[in-house]
């Protein structure tokens, strides 16, 4: 799971699902066999209430809240290291 506690688990479903969101997505628009469908209310929250509705969340939103959360997402990365003469 990525992190701990609830944002390291909100996060991982998150993904786990939007994944599949966007696999059903795909599977509609080429014509191919979709995953099958959710079972069980966990499933159907997360395929048929909330991978919808962040879809529709415009990007600005989903940014914010997603900085606001603890996790690796809020990482700074070093810039990368300045070349020193020819690659080979």
């Amino acid at each position: 799971m990525a992190g701990t506690g609830f944002f390291g688990w909100l996060r991982s479903n998150s993904e786990h699902y939007l994944l599949i969101a966007a696999h059903q997505k795909l599977a509609r628009t080429q014509g191919s066999p979709p995953p099958r469908p959710p079972k069980g209310a966990k499933e159907i929250f997360w395929l048929k209430v909330f991978a919808p509705t962040y879809a529709l969340l415009p990007w600005p939103l989903r940014s914010r809240i997603m900085r606001a959360m603890p996790g690796s997402h809020r990482q700074t990365w070093a810039a990368p290291p300045r070349s020193q003469g020819p690659a080979v």
